[in-house]
């Protein structure tokens, strides 16, 4: 092993009873899924139940970003989650929701899910969605929310979760790009303490909007709300009519499961398109093997099932797995920084899964709230949305995990559809900050900046995956051009990730963050082009550049360069800081609220008017020098402008 970093070896407690059990196991089922990747992935699609047998496992061809898993074989991922564990686990939690108020929620079985799912599988229809009708889920993290992203799956609709944090413009795009006939929201979501008006939201959503045809409501809260008569309807009023009993559809493995939607690095979000076979195989593996599940266990994922997160390990995997999954509606910190470790004692959690950002801001409350409680079940811990630095690392390790959980930083994408470099907890060394070796089939190539692969053991570069894989999106819905030119077109025959990647001499892979203008914050990906067009939108802004830098809490942070208008000169500069930040929080969410605002007389552009975003980016950690060849620039002197005007605002924070 490398000497530059700690290492910390597997536990043999661990890994005595782990489904993989060594690092020569590992390589040698690792070897056998790339060399004989159809025979590797029809052993895990074997562990699914198929209503008819596929004839083919892979046709794939990754030049022309065309590609189709277990071609003809029939099933229902509904169906997989549900139907197959009621005769053994029907009497089984299923989900465990653990509401806004610490023990305020409830535990749903196995066969209460399936009560609940066909109820709402039958809503869905007695309002006319059929297979292939796309619905959008604007839902806090509630029970309903499985159950009607479990119901489109039973009949073959296409679901599109949108956070519940995202504005009405948010909601409004995405509803008109995927054209969904159906919303599904509730009267307010809860988080935090705090209500979050969301029929109000949906309501300004669906103005001069005519292709949503139904709105449905759960009642979290039971407020006061205006129906619009003929196209609202209280969703649990709707269930209680229905039968218990719903047959699940026979669904293609190629036919759509969901479409969710992603920030590019241009104004429009990217709607992913996921399939039902491929995707379902392989979040069922690495949900058994990365978390190292064992029956019995309580499965915890802190995520929103809004992202991509909380779909492949708070439901579709977990529950495909027969698994006892927890579904969290509050926040870390509410009502203190006690809550998840409170939480993971009175439920006896296993299997603790949660975001580097949630990890930062726990740690920079103090080891207190966490040693009081106790965590002697704790057996794996995990983190996922972004990279994970060092020392969030190892106090997740050693305070929370008491030097003894394994703990897996995984890395994969909405994309990618489930785990890509992972440890496994009975096989990997860990490094802090690593996200260590591929998932058996992933195959990661880092190429330089002439788009060549490099062959060289330690190296840095773009990473890139050399083959396809069952969990992989299709396409961008109604745009397979653009998905061909995102994710193929750079590398030729590859998968171009995104994101930059150094890897260390024993094989370790360590992701560096995002090469193109795509920002990871708190693990949530936004892109630069909509932020800055929001900001744009203020009256007073001329033109914008947004760019990420280094946060403490949630790694990456918004930092937006802007210049305005003549007309702006008689508004204070904290007016002008609150406008820019409100017309973000109203056109894309509260999270994309620039954390820092500076009010600059021009930008650093090349003769071609190429924003320089480099040369931001060192001014806004602090580096004035060694900015680079500065002759490109139309106007060099600029540069010195921003750095006195950012200077300042040091000195004034």
């Amino acid at each position: 092993m490398s000497q530059e970093e700690p290492v910390y070896p597997v536990h043999t407690e661990i890994q005595e009873k782990a489904s993989i059990k060594s690092l020569d196991q590992y390589r040698e089922i690792y070897q056998r899924s790339i060399h004989e990747p159809d025979h590797f992935w029809a052993k895990y699609a074997a562990r699914l139940e198929w209503f008819y047998p596929y004839t083919h496992v892979q046709q794939c061809d990754m030049k022309r970003a065309v590609f189709r898993w277990f071609s003809g074989g029939k099933l229902n991922a509904s169906f997989n989650c549900i139907d197959r564990h009621l005769d053994k686990l029907g009497d089984k939690p299923a989900i465990i929701w653990e509401a806004d108020e610490p023990g305020s929620g409830h535990t749903i079985t196995y066969s209460e899910l399936h009560e609940h799912v066909c109820r709402a599988a039958n809503v869905l229809r007695q309002f006319d969605i059929k297979k292939g009708d796309r619905v959008i889920l604007y839902l806090p993290m509630i029970p309903e929310l499985a159950y009607m992203m479990l119901a489109c799956a039973r009949i073959g609709a296409i679901h599109s979760i949108v956070f519940a944090g995202f504005s009405a413009d948010s909601v409004r795009d995405r509803i008109l790009d995927c054209q969904a006939k159906m919303v599904i929201t509730a009267d307010e979501g809860l988080r935090g303490g705090k209500k979050i008006p969301l029929k109000s939201i949906v309501d300004s959503a669906l103005r001069g909007v005519d292709c949503v045809k139904s709105v449905l409501i759960a009642q979290r809260t039971f407020a006061e709300i205006p129906l619009v008569p003929g196209r609202d309807h209280l969703l649990n009023q709707e269930m209680k009519r229905q039968r218990p009993e719903c047959p699940a559809e026979w669904m293609d493995a190629e036919d759509p499961l969901f479409i969710l939607y992603t920030s590019g690095s241009t104004g429009k979000p990217k709607g992913l398109l996921h399939t039902t076979g491929g995707y379902m195989t392989y979040v069922a593996a690495t949900h058994h093997h990365v978390f190292d599940y064992r029956p019995g266990d309580v499965y915890f994922c802190a995520a929103d099932i809004g992202w991509i997160t909380g779909h492949s390990y708070i439901i579709y995997g977990p529950l495909a797995n027969g698994a006892t999954t927890v579904m969290f509606e509050s926040t870390p910190l509410y009502p203190n920084p006690s809550r998840y470790w409170e939480t993971i004692e009175r439920l006896k959690v296993n299997i603790f899964y949660t975001a580097p950002t949630a990890i930062r801001a726990l740690a920079r409350e103090g080891e207190s709230h966490v040693l009081k409680h106790d965590r002697s079940s704790l057996r794996v811990l995990g983190t996922v949305g972004e990279p994970i630095n060092p020392e969030a690392w190892e106090w997740y390790y050693k305070v929370v995990g008491e030097s003894r959980c394994a703990l897996v930083d995984t890395w994969w994408q909405t994309e990618t559809g489930g785990i890509m470099i992972t440890p496994l907890p009975g096989v990997t060394d860990l490094k802090p900050g690593s996200a260590t070796r591929p998932f058996f089939g992933i195959q990661p190539i880092l190429m330089d900046e002439n788009a060549k692969p490099i062959t060289s053991q330690e190296a840095t570069g773009h990473l890139c995956l050399a083959r396809p894989w069952p969990g992989m999106a299709r396409t961008i819905y109604g745009d397979h051009e653009r998905y061909v030119q995102t994710y193929f077109a750079p590398y030729p025959g590859y998968y171009f990730t995104g994101d930059g990647c150094r890897r260390d001499k024993d094989g370790f892979y360590w992701i560096t963050g995002r090469v193109d203008d795509v920002l990871n914050v708190s693990g949530h990906r936004l892109g630069t082009a909509e932020i800055e067009a929001a900001i744009n939108g203020v009256f007073q802004v001329a033109e914008s550049a947004v760019i990420g830098y280094p946060h403490d809490i949630k790694g990456q942070g918004i930092f937006a360069f802007v210049i305005l208008n003549t007309e702006a000169e008689d508004l204070s500069q904290e007016d002008l800081v609150s406008a820019i930040r409100e017309e973000c929080r109203n056109r894309i969410g509260k999270l994309a609220r620039p954390d820092k605002i500076l009010i600059v007389p021009g930008l650093p552009k090349t003769r071609s008017g190429k924003i320089m975003r480099r040369i931001l980016r060192k001014i806004a950690e602090g580096e004035y020098k060694n900015l680079g060849n500065l002759t490109t620039l139309a106007d060099p002197d600029v540069v010195d402008f921003i750095i006195d005007a950012h200077k300042t605002m040091d000195r004034q924070t």
